[in-house]
């Protein structure tokens, strides 16, 4: 005989603040991860546009909002921008390995140095050595850390300057949370080159998307998504693609600091380790 399948039990959170959107609350729907299955799962998952935080799937599920919203690259069509190739040439010297998901002191104390420049008024800032450790141990998939160095003169090991907890999943790459080195002017636009590495990763396994996580529009310090293209977004009838002009306009518009319209009453979140 055949086991029986066993579906997933969905849960949904409390009503909380919500972290991007002044105003307004965030609940999400969540489920575990565990068992054989678990990879199969959280593609699956990932494709209806859940994330994954440690054993736990989970996506907005806000009542009046829908600011939160999925966004992938196309990898195979990729076309960086002249400010991205200008990131590309400017860190190409780093030196980048994949590891194991396992956590170490040199990745946290980048990390606290990250939050404390970037998200100084954040969640994660509470966040000690054991946190860190569990965030990227405690996976039931298939997950490593990829880290960015400093070169060195005699090949020694050089300066952590940044890393990215990544899920490998059957059609693509998708960052889990990254974080860099904020105070090295000579190679500004880190975070981007991360997302630019996995891109470029991506295309090469000839997996077709990176999973960026949420853009929310509306909150700032969400739209650097918007700058990859071609950009596709997850919305009731599936995934779709932007079109040039829409992408243009957002991407204005965020270079302006403008609110779009259509981010009025909308607004849901992650789980606090995942974006």
């Amino acid at each position: 005989m055949t086991a029986p399948v066993r579906f997933p039990r969905f849960f949904v959170t409390s009503p909380a603040p919500c972290p991007y959107l002044a105003g307004r609350t965030e609940r999400k729907v969540f489920t575990e991860l565990k068992g054989p299955h678990a990879d199969h799962l959280n593609e699956a998952l990932g494709r209806i546009g859940f994330r994954r935080s440690q054993t736990v799937a989970y996506r907005p599920s806000c009542v009046d909002c829908q600011a939160c919203v999925s966004v992938r690259v196309v990898t195979s069509e990729f076309a960086p921008s002249k400010a991205q190739k200008r990131i590309l040439k400017r860190n190409r010297d780093l030196v980048i390995n994949e590891c194991r998901p396992w956590a170490t002191p040199e990745q946290f104390e980048l990390l606290r140095s990250y939050l404390a420049k970037r998200h100084p008024e954040g969640g994660m800032t509470r966040m000690d050595e054991v946190d860190y450790a569990d965030m990227v141990e405690h996976t039931p998939v298939s997950s490593y850390v990829v880290e960015y160095r400093e070169p060195t003169d005699d090949g020694s090991v050089g300066r952590l300057v940044g890393a990215c907890l990544t899920d490998r999943q059957g059609d693509g790459l998708s960052m889990i949370y990254s974080f860099y080195d904020p105070d090295i002017e000579v190679r500004s636009g880190l975070g981007n080159f991360i997302i630019l590495d996995h891109i470029q990763r991506a295309a090469e396994e000839g997996l077709p998307y990176v999973y960026l996580g949420y853009w929310v529009e509306g909150s700032a310090r969400m739209q650097y998504k918007i700058r990859y293209r071609p950009l596709e977004r997850l919305g009731p009838r599936g995934w779709r693609r932007l079109g040039t002009e829409e992408q243009d306009a957002l991407i204005q518009a965020a270079v302006r600091g403008d609110e779009p319209a259509s981010a009025a009453g909308s607004g849901d979140k992650a789980l606090a380790v995942s974006r």
